[in-house]
């Protein structure tokens, strides 16, 4: 998911150029969306062929073995990098990339890919509490307002808007999931923020997606030997290119150029649009319909996101 990247764009300071047309930008970044709404419908659409631990794995195989060539000119540092940092670096990017993935594919098993990226969009609101409590990064008043504005969000989704579903405490196993995964996501980001490494975007998500893929690779032995894989055929194998190639590793390099031309801000604030794209294509390609309390708990999630991330506490006079 380019809510991947996100984390590592978070890390780093960005580098606006100059010059260039913000108009492309935000074409460039709203296309990033429409690549990582397509990863979600991909997913569902694999589930009966693919187990979900496979799906990560060819993914993150695949996405490498794109990448690579691109930082062949990096390689003396990337080198460099792991010597000093490579186990820290390789257990973050497990989290991030490798046990979040894997349980937003196993949700799906048993979610809508509405309901999946809804509930993942979340991770901006989760990871500014996060990073208040572990980070010591100052909240206002307006983000703790808008955290339980996102929570209710969640709440409404999770429970489809039934009150008889919350008070019997019958929640949907995926989207309960799907929690567990964006509260993942968040901790890594937090943990890549706290260990700041000093490496370019792109070759430090290669190696965070080395990482995951070395952590995976045990859920997809397990898959393999337990006879998962009786139903792949086409449909699984077509989804799994769509997820690694066009939503995979064109997304991520879509993204790093629109933060090139925006900055790391505004890039990110076309996160949300991601629910919306999710939905579009869900219907289109799925047939699934939207249902009221999808637009509800998503108007609340939209909100709430909006209040913790664009009104900012004031500093304090720290330097």
């Amino acid at each position: 998911m380019a809510t991947s990247f996100w984390g590592v764009v978070e890390a780093h300071a960005p580098r606006h150029t100059q010059g260039k047309s913000d108009g492309l930008g935000y074409t460039v970044g709203l296309l990033t969306w429409v690549l990582a709404g397509g990863t979600f419908v991909a997913g569902k659409a694999a589930v009966a062929e693919m187990p979900p631990w496979t799906f990560v794995f060819g993914r993150l195989l695949i996405g490498v073995l794109v990448l690579l060539p691109l930082v062949r000119h990096h390689l003396p540092e990337m080198r460099g990098f792991l010597k000093a940092f490579g186990l820290q670096a390789l257990a973050i990017g497990a989290l991030g990339f490798g046990i979040t993935q894997g349980l937003m594919f196993t949700s799906l098993q048993y979610s809508s890919p509405v309901n999946a990226g809804i509930i993942f969009s979340t991770t901006p609101m989760i990871t500014l509490l996060m990073a208040r409590f572990f980070l010591h990064e100052p909240m206002g008043t307006w983000q703790y307002v808008g955290s339980l504005l996102a929570f209710f969000g969640i709440v409404v989704v999770a429970v489809k808007g039934s009150p008889t579903v919350l008070l019997g405490l019958d929640l949907g196993g995926g989207d309960l999931i799907m929690v567990g995964a964006a509260i993942i996501f968040s901790s890594y980001t937090v943990l890549l923020k706290r260990a700041h490494f000093q490496l370019d975007r792109l070759p430090l998500l290669v190696i965070l997606m080395s990482g995951s893929l070395i952590a995976t690779t045990p859920f997809f032995l397990w898959e393999l030997a337990n006879g998962e894989h009786t139903h792949l055929g086409l449909h699984g194998y077509l989804a799994l290119a769509y997820a690694a190639i066009p939503g995979g590793a064109l997304m991520y390099l879509l993204y790093n150029w629109s933060v090139d031309i925006l900055g790391a801000g505004r890039a990110q604030g076309l996160l949300y649009s991601q629910m919306v794209f999710t939905a579009i294509i869900a219907w289109l390609v799925l047939g699934e319909a939207i249902e009221w309390y999808q637009y509800a708990g998503g108007a609340f999630i939209v909100a709430g996101v909006v209040l913790v991330t664009f009104l900012k506490p004031a500093q304090s006079g720290r330097g």
